[in-house]
């Protein structure tokens, strides 16, 4: 299961070694509902490979501005700390598992 990502959290996520996945949502957002439960499915199937967690940028807009976020559903993709992909809007499960594989490659 994805879990909630606060400023308070993201740094101890992104110094444990592992890839972390964001994914920058609302709950207004139609297509961040789209996406949901593909992240969900994959949350759940690289749990303990990769770190996935969701981000409101309602609730966590000093988040939101310090990643440049400007549309949502927004996907960062962070490996040794640093962003290394993103993906804007709305994908389908393949496009995004690519991505996953590429982050433990």
């Amino acid at each position: 299961m994805a879990q909630e990502i606060t400023s308070k959290n993201l740094p101890e996520l992104l110094a444990s070694g592992k890839p972390v996945i964001v994914d920058f949502w609302a709950e207004w957002c139609g297509p961040c509902r789209m996406i949901a439960p593909v992240v969900e499915e994959l949350a759940a199937e690289y749990e303990g490979r990769i770190v996935v967690g969701k981000c409101n940028v309602d609730d966590a807009s000093d988040l939101a501005t310090q990643y440049a976020i400007r549309n949502i559903p927004t996907i960062l993709f962070f490996k040794n700390g640093e962003v290394v992909d993103k993906q804007v809007g709305a994908v389908g499960k393949l496009d995004l598992k690519k991505k996953f594989e590429a982050l433990l490659a």
